[in-house]
């Protein structure tokens, strides 16, 4: 649905770390070590070698690599010490002035000033790619805020890693609200990639914190949401969400799905989909729908957990092609730290890909507080709540 999270780099996460370790400072060393192992090795070939076999050329390999990662001015270091090096070896070879000496020679200084040349430009690539990586994370914290660890009666956890290599921003979006009613969240998804998805996950955000505290029913929440869709968005723009709303006392939680995955009822090690009884239609295609979107009650007890997310998470693959077993992970958010367990959730989802996401990916996991005193296992009923 949205701009797939980078994780091959550590994330700067609004709410807690979830990330792939890089080994960044180990690949910095090699690459600064390795083109002196291979002037190092190709001058006790040569030597070896005799002056049958000369491989003078050959350390141009030397200022080439360092082309590759380091500044210009290690390059040019690597590449006068490359020149150096040819000229000692030539004389040791008897071959100062040979043909083979000067081909050499033009080529390790041909090599170091284009490589000098190659590694200012990447210099300000990198520079610009840091400058607007740094734009999108403050954009991604204006619009996803970090979350409090408690809202009303809730402990809160959430994660947000987005699958961007370039910048931490994509159509993946979440808040949760304490009203005077209830307790309300959204976490949603928008369709299409790139700023026209990030200006629409902006506007549904707005649309839901403004509905939020005054709205009747989650059902008037979506109709404002789509109501902003219409006016302001692209006509083909839609948005899966899922809502909900928690009440200061009582176990009764509503959920409304907008075409979204299901929430995860996690109790103990077992889960369970909450599954609506008719798929809804995702935010601004409800003129296409025969009927209301229904609202579906759980009851949410202390000690219970119940897990929002995306499909950055449930359509997670290995490199067979199979999903991420997501029904699975009760255990892994057993713990009484919500973060902790997201943060082994979302370390197992990488494991199991093996490689960068193809999707944003978010988590918003809530469990009520055990003083709240509620009791019973979790149930559902279908409510129909008309979107007026």
């Amino acid at each position: 649905m949205a701009v797939r999270l980078h994780l091959s780099r550590k994330p700067g996460n609004l709410n807690g770390g979830c990330h792939a370790p890089t080994g960044r400072p180990r690949v910095q060393v090699l690459l600064t070590v390795l083109p002196f192992a291979i002037m190092g090795g190709v001058a006790a070939a040569d030597v070896l070698a005799g002056s049958g076999m000369v491989l003078l050329a050959l350390l141009s390999l030397g200022p080439a690599l360092a082309a590759a990662a380091l500044r210009p001015a290690y390059t040019a270091l690597v590449g006068a010490l490359a020149f150096v090096l040819c000229l000692l070896l030539a004389v040791y070879d008897h071959l100062p002035e040979s043909r083979r000496t000067i081909i050499a020679l033009v080529a390790i200084g041909g090599v170091t000033v284009a490589g000098v040349i190659a590694s200012a430009a990447r210099g300000r690539r990198e520079r610009q790619l840091a400058d607007v990586t740094a734009v999108a994370e403050v954009a991604q914290r204006v619009l996803l805020h970090p979350l409090p660890r408690e809202v009303g009666p809730l402990q809160v956890a959430v994660r947000y890693i987005s699958a961007s290599a370039a910048a931490q921003i994509g159509g993946d979006l979440y808040e949760v609200i304490a009203t005077r009613q209830a307790v309300r969240l959204i976490v949603a998804d928008v369709r299409g990639k790139g700023l026209a998805a990030v200006q629409t996950a902006a506007l549904v955000l707005g649309a839901f914190r403004e509905a939020a505290h005054d709205a009747a029913g989650l059902a008037q929440i979506a109709a404002r949401i789509e109501r902003s869709l219409e006016r302001q968005a692209a006509a083909e723009e839609f948005v899966t969400a899922v809502l909900a709303q928690i009440p200061y006392s009582g176990p009764a939680v509503k959920i409304l799905n907008c075409g979204h995955p299901p929430p995860l009822l996690l109790t103990g090690h077992t889960a369970r989909l909450i599954e609506p009884c008719e798929s809804g239609l995702p935010l601004g295609l409800t003129q296409l729908a025969a009927s209301p979107r229904e609202t579906t009650v759980i009851e949410l007890s202390p000690g219970q957990r119940l897990l929002f997310y995306t499909d950055g998470i449930s359509e997670a693959r290995d490199k067979s092609g199979e999903f991420y077993p997501l029904d699975r992970c009760a255990a892994l958010l057993a713990d009484q730290d919500l973060s902790a367990g997201l943060d082994r959730l979302c370390d197992q989802v990488i494991r199991y890909v093996g490689h960068q996401l193809r999707d944003d990916a978010t988590t918003l996991l809530i469990s009520p507080h055990l003083t709240n005193g509620h009791a019973g296992m979790a149930r559902s009923t279908p409510v129909t709540e008309a979107a007026q």
